[in-house]
């Protein structure tokens, strides 16, 4: 078939796990009107620990709880799934302050786009925000000159 090339490992996990996260962000949505980004669930969790005005406006505090329980569920199932389909917990050879670099560099992303790939890409283009579809462009645009230039330089983990 083609196209397959792109999925060595089938196409079946791909659709399974839209369906689950697209499932998820409608019923999060239909039931408290709140778009599940996880920068805001990440961040609104701040407000357990953190006197700053900005994590604890009254949205995030009074529907913090859940939020947490949304973000330990996005562990929690990618902690399931390596065990039971992949034979164990993920590892990297990538070096820690890369990582710790990386993160520190989506976090600025993310404030600066006004929202995380998951609000954007999936909340934001699911209700055809023009903002989101913009900024979707721009994370693929940018993710895919990065990739290319990193293996250019022969950048290894």
């Amino acid at each position: 078939m083609i196209g397959m090339e792109l999925f060595p490992n089938g196409i079946a996990r791909y659709a399974i796990g839209g369906a689950f996260v697209g499932g998820g962000v409608a019923i999060i949505y239909l039931a408290t009107g709140i778009i599940a980004g996880a920068s805001t669930f990440l961040e609104s969790t701040l407000s357990y620990v953190s006197k700053v005005p900005r994590f604890n406006r009254g949205p995030y505090v009074a529907t913090r709880d859940w939020r947490v329980v949304f973000t330990v569920g996005i562990v929690l199932g990618a902690a399931v799934y390596a065990v039971f389909w992949q034979g164990g917990a993920w590892t990297t050879d990538v070096q820690w302050w890369r990582l710790l670099g990386g993160g520190v560099l989506v976090g600025i992303g993310t404030r600066l786009g006004k929202g995380c790939t998951s609000g954007h890409g999936v909340c934001g283009v699911g209700s055809l925000s023009g903002t989101s579809i913009v900024n979707v462009a721009t994370f693929m645009a940018v993710a895919i000159g990065t990739a290319q230039l990193v293996q250019a330089l022969g950048v290894l983990p």
